[in-house]
This record gives structure tokens, sequence and C-alpha cells, in this order.
């Protein structure tokens, strides 16, 4: 099932994508794909309402709106090389906060006080419930599904600061969307192609079997120290191939069987 976050009329709303994304067209890509409206939420039992609208007629939001993002750096060897940095032994975590996510369609703000900001697509793991100490064979338990994510970093702040949280913290750098995908086991997971456009131009592509630290491996790092509630996200590194964006361009990430994520960058006003 294909989980999305949407507003209508000024109410939020989760609801099941019906339709196939890949065989839609017009300029938001998503006619023909419709919503049936959730009643509840996705992190407990729910049904579907019956109730159905089309979804280039919605704003669709975040598909989540997480309590904290987990992001893990250098998680793929080829990216860590062309930074010119080591791949750590362990998962290398960071913290993105919750006002740093938008949704799909959302604009990326470039920060006033970057002159190189770069785009990371990555895999996104949507947490379903609250976890601690998780241990390996239960790791499957604990994800509602995946989704895309756009790193977005202001390198030229990371580089010149010993700590990340204004170089990937800034707000709008977190574009998560469009939706939750929870057809995806963990074998299914861990060998897909992930890619980043700008402009249309290919500028990265990967595949997230090159991982160095496995999706179990980071739920298992990461609740052996703190406690994962339903929602939160877990950023899992990014190929090779990051670069510039400048206002004005529009960055796609896509990751097979999940989707694109599309948002444009523009200039602080």
């Amino acid at each position: 099932m294909r989980i999305a976050r949407f507003s209508i009329d000024g109410n939020v709303a989760f609801g099941a994508v019906e339709g196939d994304p890949t065989g839609t067209g017009g300029p938001s890509g998503f006619e023909g794909l419709v919503l049936d409206i959730i009643k509840g939420v996705p992190f407990a039992d729910f049904e579907l309402s019956g109730t159905k609208v089309p979804l280039d007629k919605v704003r669709l939001l975040p598909p989540v709106l997480p309590n904290k993002v987990v992001a893990i750096g250098r998680n793929y060897a080829a990216h860590a090389a062309e930074l010119g940095n080591e791949v750590p032994a362990a998962p290398w975590a960071f913290f993105k906060p919750s006002t740093s996510v938008i949704g799909p369609g959302d604009s990326i703000v470039y920060p006033t006080f970057s002159q190189e900001v770069h785009h990371e697509a990555e895999l996104a793991v949507v947490i379903s419930r609250l976890c601690r100490d998780v241990p390996r064979e239960r790791v499957k338990d604990v994800i509602l599904g995946y989704t895309c994510a756009n790193d977005v970093t202001a390198r030229d702040t990371q580089q010149a600061e010993k700590q990340w949280a204004r170089a990937k913290g800034f707000d709008s750098s977190c574009p998560l969307g469009p939706w939750i995908e929870t057809g995806i086991d963990l074998a299914g997971a861990a060998d897909l192609a992930i890619t980043a456009t700008v402009n249309g131009e290919l500028r990265q592509a990967g595949r997230t079997g090159q991982m160095i630290h496995s999706i179990e491996d980071l739920i298992v790092n990461i609740t052996e120290a703190m406690t994962l509630l339903p929602g939160d996200v877990i950023l899992t590194g990014t190929p090779a191939g990051v670069g510039p964006l400048h206002p004005g361009d529009e960055v796609a990430v896509t990751i097979e069987g999940i989707g694109t994520l599309t948002n444009k960058v523009i200039s602080r006003g």
C-alpha cells in the first residue's frame, strides 16, 4: 500500500494511493491517481473509508511529521571517497530537526549563510511503533514502510563547522515523499535503484545494495541509544554523485518501487 498525507479544504488526512504512478501524465505526474481516505492513522489499525478524491486535486504533504529524523553519514563508500572522507567503522548518525521537513512540491529555500548547497538522494525508513533495543530479527516489525528523501546539505558550512546542525538542519533541508510504500520488505529494500536528477540531468545513480551498513544494522545501532517513535524517519545515506543546487533548479529523487520526490530551489525572500 502507498500511504500519502494530504490536505484538502483545510483538513489534513492520510489516504491510500490507488492507481499506477508510472502511467500518469500531465504537469503534476499524479493524473489518474486516487486517494481512498483512511479512517485513523497508519500507525495503528485503520480502515479505508471508501471516500475517494483525485490525488491531483489535493496538496500532498510530507508523508509523516517525524518527532526526529536520524540520518546516517558516509554509508556509501563511493560517496565518502568523492568528498575525501574515510568510511566509519560503525554507523555515523546525526539529526535533522522536524522543522527541516517539507513535502513533495514544496520549495527548498536556499540558506543565506551558504554558497554551496548540495542534493543527496536517500532511501528513508519510516518507523511504525515505539521501539528501543530492537534485536536484528525484529527489525522488520518496527518498519511501516519506505519513502524518498533528499538530505539537502550546505556543503561549505558542513566543511567549515565541526558539527553539522546548521549545514544539514536548516529549514526545508529534508524533503520527504511523495508517499510511504508499505509493500517492500527488508530484502527488497536492500537492493533498490536510487537516482537524483537536476533539471532533468542525471546526477546520482546507485543502488541501496551499496550501503555499507544495512537497514538492520542502522536500526539496531540507533535503538541501542534512543527510543524511536511512530513516524520517526531514518535516512540511510546517499550514493556518489552529489552536487550543487541553485535557485531555480528542480531536483527529483526517484527510488525504484516507491516513486519520485520533486522540489524546486528558491532564494530566501
